[in-house]
């Protein structure tokens, strides 16, 4: 087997998934990373993925059963490799979708929920440029490997990833933050994949070569959690109690780097079809996922101003959040319910949860 990449944050899952099934496993990558969870019977090649002729002169006349590439330029490496690989595997992202880095592309702005992979994809470069060239590497990717099975990829969470949302909330709850700011609610969602669930879809495509074949596929976390959803279960695992302050997206400025879109809109995929072809279920609960992901950052604290942070454009400037929060409870303390003419609104009467509708008849039998 021949992964390229291979030490990015799912790879070492991929990689071992092929170890334990009994594959001989190369890993071409520039060997500026070194994961120790990478078994020591790997081979290395080391090379730049993104120089096709560099590539091409690694790989000579070697052939092998199976190649999954999620790294450097995939729709050169799929031309390097036609007529090499008996069955080739390769990773990209959800950006090819129209609407999810662009949701005014639609009108009410924001993807169609739950995205299917038939979903309208961009189609111009002036919409989306990179989710243009996204778009076009999957059908150059198919002109060289006819047969392939291509997954598309959420943001990644779990260990070793460069852009860690959850820091966002992990450092603040470190730093004694009694108060966080989400927008809306922090109601948006968004599919995301944990490193051990993703490296999961890739091994039931090696295990079943027949139906992956020709076929793409959403591969996320079944569940979808919202932003909300998320701080709580992080706080919980680390045993910290805080008030979630909710402000309009229009000021919610600090909540900026864990929407990571200038909109509040969802953009959520369907795995449905992973589900229905492949047997996909989630190996590790995101609940779980997400307190493993606190804890590893927790032992593995990125350097303050440091990669990550830059990455993620988080100043964690909490004196100007303190200064936000003062005004907006001062603003909304000066607000009261208005008088209504009749009854005050209500939740419809189909509502029976609550403070809703009461029982018509007390006793039931």
């Amino acid at each position: 087997a021949l992964v390229i990449g291979g030490t990015g944050p799912s790879g070492p899952y991929v990689v071992q998934g092929l170890v334990d099934r009994g594959f001989d496993t190369t890993i071409l990558h520039s060997g500026a990373h070194e994961p120790p969870e990478i078994p020591d019977a790997v081979e290395h090649i080391h090379t730049d993925a993104y120089d096709s002729e560099k590539v091409r002169a690694e790989i000579g006349d070697r052939t092998f059963d199976v190649c999954i590439a999620t790294y450097g330029r995939l729709r050169a490496n799929a031309q390097v490799l036609q007529g090499k690989v008996g069955q080739f595997i390769s990773v990209g992202g959800f950006p090819g979708y129209r609407g999810y880095m662009n949701a005014p592309l639609f009108d009410p702005p924001g993807m169609p929920i739950p995205t299917r992979e038939d979903g309208p994809r961009i189609a111009d470069p002036s919409e989306d440029e990179k989710g243009f060239r996204i778009a076009r590497t999957e059908e150059r990717l198919f002109e060289a490997q006819p047969n392939a099975t291509h997954f598309r990829y959420p943001w990644v969470y779990g260990p070793r990833q460069p852009a860690p949302r959850e820091w966002s909330i992990v450092r603040r709850i470190l730093d004694g933050r009694r108060r966080i700011i989400v927008p809306d609610g922090g109601l948006s969602l968004s599919s995301f994949g944990y490193v051990e669930n993703l490296a999961h879809a890739v091994m039931l495509a090696v295990d079943q070569p027949e139906s992956a074949a020709r076929q793409i596929y959403n591969a996320a976390d079944q569940e979808v959690l919202s932003i909300a959803q998320v701080i709580e279960i992080i706080a919980k695992a680390m045993n910290h109690e805080w008030e979630i302050v909710s402000l309009p997206w229009s000021l919610a400025w600090p909540a900026r780097p864990l929407v990571a879109q200038p909109w509040t809109t969802h953009r959520v995929v369907s795995v449905g079809k992973l589900e229905a072809e492949l047997g996909y279920r989630d190996l590790v609960r995101p609940a779980d996922a997400l307190a493993t992901t606190a804890a590893w950052l927790v032992e593995n604290r990125p350097e303050p101003g440091g990669v990550e942070e830059m990455v993620m454009q988080d100043p964690f400037d909490y004196a100007a959040e303190d200064a936000l929060l003062e005004r907006w409870f001062e603003a909304i303390g000066k607000i009261e319910e208005p008088v209504w003419s009749g009854e005050e609104p209500g939740y419809t009467l189909a509502y029976s949860g609550p403070g809703g509708r009461a029982r018509s008849n007390q006793d039931f039998k």
